[in-house]
């Protein structure tokens, strides 16, 4: 059967399991403190060229968000986010479960809009009953959105100017970022993410790791006791190492890009083959994943083949399903999804 639901149903990468391998016969201090980790975030200082970026890594993109957001965000405050965002829809009211209220903003191609975002802060602002309600302390996207969209770079300096406008954080979730920063004609870099956030995030569980997501907050700009407050949330890994190697591993000799590249190119060969034959393409977008609105019988057909992402009902009655490509999806996979459509 072939897997196209989504883009971490594999293991990890041959590079990151072979030098696991090679290195489990060593002892290693725990909680982050060791070599591997710390070669891994002087790699994420070069792609990011702030010296002063701090990295701590953590185990999973849901763990990471509540963590991340509980640190930066006051305890009276919420988090602003676009309505389909990952924290408004499918991590089980993590951030609610803070304390801290998810506020949410219509989303544009899957995108949160800088003026939204400004009209939602200044009215609450120049309310009279301001107080009485729950205002934004951090603004949460993800890049790539839940729909596979970019922001460009423009849009990100809008948002991040309202967000330093009106003294709030701005966190990017980049659980898929290595396709976003592979993808053809983005604008947006490493860099950019450290000039423009106040945190973001290098995604590892699906983008060839066996789990993992390693945090950067810029410009020396981590939390007090930050390590206290993630163990507090039970996000601290004692065999730290493991996620160190790992990143230490994906960021060498650019296997992070090529891998994530070869995500989108093989996506491009199947949104190709769904324009070909008729298909309807939602979202669309240059990264790995793509959403096609398909009738029960088509659905039906399809599913003796390959598995696919379900997304929801249209109200035609469709179904929109996702195919998603991963690090790890090759030319043969994308033959068979052909033959299938």
């Amino acid at each position: 059967m072939l897997v196209m639901e989504n883009d971490y149903s594999r293991g990890a990468h041959p590079s990151v399991l072979r030098r696991l391998a090679e290195t489990n016969g060593e002892s290693m201090p725990g909680y982050g403190t060791d070599p591997l980790c710390a070669s891994a975030a002087a790699r994420i200082r070069d792609l990011t060229g702030d010296p002063d970026d701090d990295v701590m890594f953590l185990v999973g993109g849901t763990q990471t968000n509540q963590t991340v957001l509980d640190v930066l965000t006051p305890p009276y405050a919420g988090v602003a986010a676009a309505d389909c965002g990952h924290i408004s829809t499918h991590e089980a009211g993590a951030i609610e479960a803070t304390g801290r209220k998810v506020i949410a903003l219509p989303a544009h191609g899957g995108r949160l809009d800088a003026d939204d975002l400004d009209r939602l802060c200044s009215g609450l602002e120049g309310d009279p009953n301001g107080e009485h309600m729950v205002s934004p302390g951090s603004v949460y996207l993800s890049h790539p959105t839940e729909y596979g969209t970019l922001y460009t770079l423009r849009q990100l300096e809008a948002i991040s100017s309202v967000c330093r406008r009106h003294g709030i954080p701005l966190y990017v979730d980049g659980a898929r970022l290595g396709y976003g920063l592979a993808a053809k004609g983005t604008d947006v870099t490493p860099r950019e993410l450290d000039r423009l956030t106040d945190a973001f995030t290098i995604g590892g569980t699906k983008v060839g790791a066996l789990f993992g997501e390693a945090v950067v907050f810029p410009r020396h700009g981590a939390p007090a006791h930050l390590t206290t407050r993630v163990k507090r949330r039970g996000a601290l890994l004692a065999k730290g190492w493991l996620l160190g190697l790992q990143f230490d591993t994906l960021l060498s000799d650019d296997l992070y890009m090529d891998i994530s590249r070869n995500a989108d190119d093989r996506a491009d060969e199947v949104r190709a083959a769904l324009d070909e034959r008729g298909y309807g393409i939602e979202h669309r977008s240059t990264t790995n994943q793509i959403f096609v609105s398909l009738d029960a019988g088509s659905r039906r057909r399809l599913e003796r083949g390959v598995v696919l992402g379900f997304l929801g009902r249209e109200p035609d009655g469709n179904s929109l399903m996702r195919i998603c490509t991963s690090w790890a999806t090759t030319p043969d996979d994308v033959r068979r999804l052909v033959e299938l459509l």
